[in-house]
């Protein structure tokens, strides 16, 4: 730290000292520097550090003013004579503490802060920075670092842990993670540190939490090669009215449409106004929709009716985040013969959805709709729900139907109104990212495959687990959400 920021400090806490004591101060600036290198950083254990779980006091449960030990990896509040932190070093001798909101060090219960260069890569990790340089050569290398407990790692190329039963967050926050432009935004906190939020409002902490997730799992000088989205889920669990829980399995889709749309408004998006979000995922859509008349009326009656104009098609725009494609009805029965023949579809075939003559039948508590899609704008990255699960009163249902698709190359140009193929110009994706649903329909477990650009290979992550796996592999799971990117 610089002379001249020493200083500005000290003038910043002498507002409410006497005039001698402010002399004496600034007469010791230099003397302190001397004094301020501790003799017990060799006690510092950095295998027990752990900056991933909230901010808490471990005593007092507070968030305020809260610091870590260095030596056993404890939070505790305040460092003055009758604080935890203070009694905690008296009492175990462990002297060297990190104020986890300032980033300063200190030594109790000497109360001295401690200027020392050697420290910096904690602070790294409690803190990770990016340039934009740093930002640029993400995606152009697949260079593997070294974590302080020994194992190799690729930044983003990172297990999250499963604390109890958040496996569907963390596929979702590791298919995000592994989109270029949305992680390049939050890995620069300055991109969304000014945003304007009404006051009280809580939604932003969404915000806050998701870019120190993004820093963490791409940090190149993490001290274990795994993370905890402990802080980030607990903003889920606050921000979602408890909708969604870390110890009870939920949804992956449920979880991104909340997901996307929360962020989205927390970062002052509007139907009007872009964000991040939308800039990325947005595409849109022609919808015609033709009401049905009740299906128990006389054919007379049922014939009168759809030469009313009420019954007649409407044609409506919409945008969309991401496209629900339907899997066909599994069949109920199997012969011997098919015993072990899980049915098998397409992807073009489910696509058909969008080619604007497929029209699908769609019931509401009231009335019947026969609706038709047609695609107008692709946007950058095009998200797929592949819907498995049926729920009714009683159970959920899953379709176990594989999608047969290819990893490259899926040219979606025949989907769009004969406007949009003149104007949109590049209308092939690739995959980046596909989560997988494993299990029966309530209890089972989530994995994803992620494409890591700067090495062009496949891995599969399974919380803590991180494997490569071949690309042929990949189609042979339940896919449930996918992620492309539009080849540019």
């Amino acid at each position: 730290m610089s002379l001249k920021r020493e200083r500005e400090e000290i003038e910043d806490d002498e507002d409410n000292e006497d005039e001698v004591t402010v002399k004496f101060r600034r007469g010791r600036v230099v003397e302190d520097r001397r004094s301020r290198h501790c003799p017990y950083l060799d006690t510092i254990n950095r295998s027990v550090l752990d900056f991933d779980f909230e901010k808490l006091c471990s005593i007092s449960l507070s968030h305020i003013n809260v610091y870590a030990c260095l030596i056993c990896g404890k939070y505790f509040q305040g460092r003055g004579q009758k604080s935890h932190a203070y009694t905690h070093s008296v009492q175990f001798s462990h002297h060297v503490f990190l104020n986890l909101h300032t980033l300063k060090f200190y030594c109790l219960p000497d109360n001295y802060e401690i200027i020392d260069s050697s420290l910096e890569d904690i602070t790294y990790v409690l803190k990770p920075t990016f340039t934009k340089q740093h930002i640029e050569g993400l995606d152009k290398h697949g260079k593997l670092y070294r974590a302080y407990d020994g194992t190799t790692y690729l930044p983003g190329i990172v297990g999250l842990n499963n604390i109890k039963a958040n496996d569907y967050a963390n596929a979702v926050l590791q298919a995000f993670s592994n989109v270029p432009p949305l992680r390049n935004y939050f890995l620069e906190e300055e991109n969304y540190r000014d945003i304007r939020r009404p006051p009280g409002d809580i939604m932003f902490l969404l915000v806050q939490r998701f870019g120190e997730l993004m820093r963490k799992l791409w940090n190149p000088r993490n001290f274990k090669a795994h993370v905890s989205p402990h802080e980030m889920l607990q903003a889920v669990v606050l921000c979602s009215k408890k909708n969604f829980q870390i110890t009870k399995q939920g949804d992956a889709v449920d979880f991104m449409t909340w997901f996307l749309n929360a962020m989205h408004g927390a970062l002052g998006g509007t139907k009007k106004k872009p964000s991040i979000l939308t800039k990325v995922f947005q595409g849109s859509m022609r919808i015609f929709s033709k009401k049905l008349p009740h299906p128990d009326l006389p054919p007379e009656e049922k014939e009168a009716l759809l030469v009313t104009e009420e019954y007649q098609e409407q044609m409506s725009e919409s945008t969309f985040l991401f496209l629900t494609l339907d899997l066909p009805t599994a069949p109920l029965y199997k012969d011997e013969k098919e015993q072990l023949i899980i049915p098998q579809v397409p992807l073009f075939n489910i696509l058909g959805k969008f080619n604007g003559n497929t029209e699908k039948e769609y019931k509401t508590y009231k009335e019947n709709f026969l609706k038709r899609f047609q695609l107008t704008k692709l946007p950058p990255y095009l998200i797929f729900c592949i819907k498995r699960f049926t729920k009714n009163n009683f159970f959920v249902e899953k379709n176990p139907t594989i999608v047969n698709f290819p990893i490259t190359n899926v040219d979606l140009r025949e989907y769009l109104t004969e406007e949009a193929q003149v104007t949109e110009k590049n209308t092939t994706y690739d995959l980046i990212a596909n989560v997988v649903h494993d299990g029966k329909p309530t209890e089972g477990s989530y994995r994803i495959h992620v494409l890591h650009h700067g090495t062009g290979k496949w891995y599969e992550m399974q919380d803590l687990q991180v494997t490569d796996i071949l690309p042929q592999m990949i189609t042979l799971s339940e896919a449930y959400i996918q992620i492309w990117k539009r080849q540019d």
